[in-house]
């Protein structure tokens, strides 16, 4: 796995939905893929934009087996990544949280691209999580 993220602060009084979030983000910053599935539920949704099909980025991957097979796919497609989660608002059982992510192409051209992350809360794990950005910015930066 060649993303990481930013990792976000030790402790939070958000409470236990944005904390949960936070512990899927150091997970995914230090590649501890059986970290961030333990934030995950076993049937989680994970889902990209349609745009992103023609690189295998793209469509609802299911269960942890899914997510495992999207992050072992990213680095074929990615030089690498970096997430910056930068405000975590929650509504009842979701989060939002708006950042950005440090893309660097298997050419080694890095841009800074904007995210917002949808997370669904059920049962103290996220049953889905909905990512979305500028399809068409990260499609120049993978073909550049």
């Amino acid at each position: 796995m060649t993303q990481t993220a930013t990792p976000a602060r030790a402790k939070s009084d958000h409470g236990p939905h944005i904390d949960l979030i936070h512990r899927a983000y150091r997970a995914f910053g230090s590649r501890d893929v059986p970290g961030l599935l333990e934030t995950l539920a076993p049937d989680v949704e994970w889902i990209h934009p349609e745009g992103m099909a023609a690189y295998g980025l793209g469509g609802t991957k299911h269960g942890h087996t899914g997510v495992r097979e999207f992050l072992a796919h990213v680095p074929t497609v990615l030089g690498g990544m970096r997430l910056e989660p930068a405000e975590f608002v929650q509504s009842g059982n979701r989060v939002v949280v708006f950042g950005t992510r440090e893309v660097t192409s298997r050419s080694g051209r890095t841009e800074t691209l904007s995210f917002v992350h949808s997370w669904t809360l059920s049962g103290g794990k996220a049953v889905r999580m909905e990512d979305i950005f500028d399809t068409a910015a990260f499609q120049r930066l993978i073909e550049g």
